[in-house]
This record gives C-alpha cells, structure tokens and sequence, in this order.
C-alpha cells in the first residue's frame, strides 16, 4: 500500500479527486487497510464501520465523475471523537455507564457539518471517561498508544483521535479541548491540532465541562486543518454560544505574511518547569519566526498559575455531569475520576463564584495583553510524552496530577482563546514536541496564518512514525 494515499493530505486528495487521477474508493480503502493493519497495537477506534465508509466513498466517486462534489470535503476520510453524537452509532464515552442500544438518532452540528461536506467519516476514535483527563485509556475500551513508540501515551483526551492522524487512519480528525484535549496529544504524536476559538464551532449537547470545552481540527497539515475550520464553524441554535456564521476562507488566508507581527514568547509562563529538550526545540522554533520577520520579544503574560480557578470550575462540572449516577455507576467509573467526583462535594458556592470573578480577570489580562502582541508563544506541554498507564511521569494518582505537567494548555481554556499546537522538534529517544501559538480571542486566521508559516520552513513539522506491524 502505497503512503502516498494514506498519508496524502486532504487537499491534495480533493486535487487528485477534481483531476480524476485517484478515486475516494481507493483512498478509503487503503486508509481501512491501514486501521486494519495498526489499530490492534494502537487502539485508537472504538468504532470501525468499512460498510458505511466504503458505501459513502462510492456515493463520493460518483459525484466526481460528474464533476458535481458536495461540499468542501467530500470524500475525504474522517473520524470522530467518541464524544460527538453520531446518527446511528453509539457515543460510549469510554464509559460503561452508556447503553450501547441507544437510540443514536442525532448528530452533533460538527458531525452534521462534515456529512453535509461529504466526508466519508471511517469511525469514531478513543477518549478518556468523558474526556476527563490528559491520557487516553478508559474502564470501557482500554489503553490507547501513540504510534511513534506503543509504550508511551498518544497524550489526550482527544487521543484516538492524534494516534488514527499520526498513523495514516484519515486525514481529518475532529478533537475536543477542555483543558488541553486538542493539543496534549497533538504534541504527544506530532501532528498539527488547532482548539478554535471559544463558540467558533457549536458544540451541542454542551460538554460536562462547560465554557472551558472546544471543538476543532487535528490534522497532519496546517491546510488541512484550516480547510476543515472552514467546514466546522459556523452558527447552530442548539449552541447557545455559538459565534455568527462567518465566510472566512481560512486556507486562503494561509498565505499572508507574518513580518512585523509582534510575537511574545513565555518560555515558562512565569510558572512553568520545562523539560531541556522540550525547551530547547520551542526556543529553536520561535526563533524561526524572528529570521521569518517577526518582532520576538521574550515576555511573559503575567498572569499566576490558574490551576485552582481551573480545578474549581472543572471538578464542579464533572460532579454536575455524574449527580445523578446509583453507586453501581460510580464504582464502575475511572477511579481518577470517581475521585474527582468526591472532592468536588468540597467546592462551595462562593468558591465557584470567585473562581468565576478570577476566570474574568484572566481573561481581561490576555485580551490587554494582546493589545501590544499579535501573539503567543510557549511549548505545548511542559514534557515528552511518557508510559502508557499513568496519569503523570511520576504515576501520581491525584486527581489533578495530570494538569501538573499541562501548565501551558488549560489557562487558555480559561480565556477561550484560539491556540494550537504544531510539532517543532523529536527528543533523543524520538519522540514529539509541540510548539503552542495563542492568538487573540477570535483571531484563528492568525493563529493558522503563523503555524502555516513554521511548517513551511520546518521539516520536522511534517515528520512521520516509523511503524511496524
């Protein structure tokens, strides 16, 4: 099988598609070959359906060979993160709490969005119980492992979903991000991963986690994902925050320039304790960006670690989501997570609302703070990625052990702003590093515009795994 399919971005296959050279049926096929032959060592779909892919892929072909596509994506192989309703397949969740039988009879406005693209969706990827923690394994379906070294966590909670992108399993990809969950795993299996700004896709039944959840791309390319923002976002009643309908062409505008764009870049955050090789890969990319014609200026935001505004907001969510589980339900829960649940009964109402009144002025400080720098730059994660199995490096079965080594994701879930991370850079023993951009609240264009920009003089932004069967 030839890797020039598999590993063909998705605006190449939409070239081949238009030029007739290449059939979607033949693209879907190898991509299903590929599930075949990995996922048994990486066990990132909890859900395969070649019937449906095969049959949507056949619809696809024929509408190229009329010349009549549908949509921006069609025909273009795509999962789903186990979190999104599916018309007509299960959202386990990673839980055994959820009833298989469902009805599944509705699908999330993301899903809707892709369908009505004419992706051809191959199946619905892997995550943590409800999305709730950095690492993807789960009581309901397992360990899931990143493709670059299968003893080490792919990252999470969107982690099926990095290990199918890093693996040649689709070429588009949709994550969540209530803390980190877009670019944890990005980072962790080096492929691009861009959480949009808050409200820019419509998320609907809302996350457990509330106002801190995004829904957005994970891609091997930075075209890729733009090209698939551009199908994502856009206005649904059921969202209540949902931004207006726009008709930004987000690949279009990939090509602007970056000189004179006035860049920060916070090593540490003023908080943070980074690896030396993680370190050192983000300093060597930023400063990529200064010979580009950027003005780089190493500067931090200023803001203290926000983990307890963090922590508040987020436990109180996921004791919300589980109030109405029987005893049964919450022994069979993660034990992380079942604990989450027990400290969250601490949490009193005024340390909700202060949490609230501190999540505000952190965002009031990065909405100043971006009044002098068009962005921001830090790693993505603080560490390489580490042993499956664990919450931490250091096995810490705290509930929030796995925020210690996220210092640079989650703030930004807090402020809602648009950040991604893009691979910059592989350790001694070979594994991924993130470099993270944050760009003001609804500035995603430049956000893609400057990742765009490292990836075309970055070879290592567009690196691959080396699997074995």
């Amino acid at each position: 099988m030839s890797d020039d399919l598999i590993y063909a971005s998705a605006l190449d296959l939409l070239k081949w598609y238009r030029e007739k050279s290449i059939s979607p049926v033949e693209v879907t096929e190898a991509v299903l070959s590929q599930i075949e032959k990995h996922n048994k060592s990486l066990n990132a779909f909890v859900l395969v359906d070649e019937d449906y892919a095969l049959g949507k892929a056949r619809e696809s072909e024929a509408r190229w060979q009329k010349g009549e596509p549908m949509g921006l994506i069609d025909g273009v192989p795509t999962t789903v993160k186990d979190l999104l309703l599916t018309k007509g397949w299960p959202t386990l969740r990673g839980s055994k709490s959820t009833d298989a039988t469902g009805p599944w009879e509705e699908d999330a406005p993301a899903v809707a969005r892709l369908k009505e693209n004419g992706a051809v969706i191959v199946g619905k990827t892997t995550t943590p119980e409800f999305g709730w923690k950095g690492v993807t394994d789960s009581p309901r379906t397992g360990i899931t492992r990143n493709p670059w070294n299968t003893d080490m966590t792919p990252g999470g909670s969107s982690g099926g979903a990095s290990a199918a992108c890093a693996a040649g399993m689709g070429a588009l990809h949709i994550g969540t991000d209530g803390g980190g969950s877009i670019r944890i795993p990005s980072a962790f299996t080096g492929i691009f991963g861009h959480k949009p700004s808050f409200g820019r896709v419509p998320a609907w039944p809302l996350s457990p986690f509330g106002t801190v959840s995004h829904i957005g791309p994970m891609t091997r390319s930075v075209g890729d994902a733009a090209l698939m923002l551009r199908v994502l976002a856009g206005f649904d009643a059921r969202d209540w925050a949902a931004l207006p309908a726009e008709d930004t062409d987000y690949v279009a505008s990939l090509t602007e320039a970056i000189r004179g764009k006035k860049i920060a870049f916070s090593p540490t955050l003023g908080y943070a304790t980074v690896h030396p090789e993680v370190a050192a890969a983000v300093k060597a990319a930023v400063e990529q960006f200064a010979q580009m014609g950027a003005i780089v200026e190493e500067v931090d935001p200023g803001f203290e670690k926000p983990l307890d505004i963090f922590n508040t907001l987020w436990f109180s969510g996921a004791r919300f989501a589980l109030r109405d589980f029987t005893d049964k339900q919450l022994d069979e829960l993660d034990p992380g997570l079942h604990q989450v649940f027990l400290e969250a009964e601490k949490i009193s109402l005024a340390d909700y609302m202060e949490a609230v009144q501190a999540r505000g002025e952190l965002g009031i400080r990065m909405k100043q703070f971006h009044e002098t720098y068009d962005l921001l730059m830090t790693p993505a994660l603080s560490i390489p990625a580490f042993e499956v199995g664990k919450l931490s490096p250091q096995d810490l079965h705290e509930t929030g052990a796995w925020v210690d080594w996220t210092p640079f994701s989650y703030p930004f879930n807090l402020t809602q702003q648009p950040a991604c991370s893009i691979p910059c850079g592989l350790t001694d023993d070979g594994l991924p590093i993130g470099l993270q951009i944050v760009g003001p609240m609804h500035e995603d264009a430049s956000v893609l515009i400057a990742a765009n920009a490292y990836e075309g003089v970055s070879p290592i932004a567009r690196a691959r795994p080396n699997l074995t069967a």
